[in-house]
Formats: structure tokens, sequence, C-alpha cells
């Protein structure tokens, strides 16, 4: 039972180990000879860029498809003893990607126009992908507030 706890504890030191490894190699690892010119300059660019961005892109799937399997757990093992705290649960889920889709159905896949950029990645998937991230920081930044308003006035009037 003792190698049970010490699981996670070995993983979290390899994912850091790993991030340090590639964050190292990213700012320690020269720039490609060509550069990037921006608004008549010329920037570097990183020669392990791809590196960092394929772990942070499998950092970000890891947590998503960790979160979900908890809460699949979370749903099973509450649905057994308490079926109504499981289904809010559930609807909390479900809000959550009827959020997600409405701020996808919200965003453009028009074309973004950024000053001294000539490359493809601000149209379509990526540009409507951006837009979703936008609005929802927006929404959930604008209900934390609300949410810190009204609990602060519901405390006062409760007192």
């Amino acid at each position: 039972m003792k190698n049970y706890k010490l699981i996670p504890q070995i993983i979290l030191w390899l994912l850091m180990l790993a991030g340090i490894v590639v964050v190292g190699m990213f700012f320690g690892g020269g720039n490609l000879a060509e550069g990037h010119e921006v608004a008549g300059d010329i920037l570097p660019i990183p020669t392990y860029s791809d590196a960092l961005l394929y772990l942070t892109y499998a950092l970000v799937a890891l947590v998503v498809l960790v979160t979900f399997g908890f809460v699949l757990v979370k749903f099973v093992a509450s649905f057994k003893t308490d079926v109504k705290g499981a289904i809010v649960s559930l609807a909390v889920v479900l809000g959550s990607i009827a959020l997600c889709y409405l701020c996808w159905a919200l965003g453009s896949d028009a074309k973004v126009e950024i000053l001294g950029y000539e490359g493809t990645e601000n149209v379509g998937f990526m540009a409507r992908l951006t837009d979703a991230i936008m609005y929802l920081t927006y929404i959930l930044t604008g209900a934390t507030v609300v949410a810190l308003v009204f609990g602060a006035i519901y405390t006062k009037v409760k007192k």
C-alpha cells in the first residue's frame, strides 16, 4: 500500500524534470539561423520551440484526461450513495461543456490581421480556438467578479 502513495510523487518529479530539461533546452539551445522578420526587425527563433510546445500540449492533454477521469470516478462513487449530489455534479460538468461549445460557436475562423505576421496560423481552426479561449476567459472572469460582489453583499446582509 505504501508504494501506491509513492507513484504520484515519482510521476510529479519526472514531469518536473522533463519541464526543466525542455525549458533549459528552449532558453539555452540557441536560435535558428534565419530568424523571423517582424515590423522591420529580425527576431530570433529558439531552436527548441517545438519541444516546448509539444511538452505543453502533452501536459494539457494529461491534465484534461486526469481531470475527467477523476470526475467520472467521483460521479460513479457518489451516484451509489447520493443521487442528488451526483446529478448536481453531472449538471456542472455538462454546463461547462455547453459553455465551451457556446464560446466555440461564438468564435470566428476569419483571418486575424497581425502586424508583421505572414504565416497561416491566424485563420481557420486556430483563429476560432483563440476566440473561444478569449470568450471563455471573459465569461469566467465576469462570473468570478459577480460571485465575489454578490457573495460579499450576501455576507453583509446575512449578518
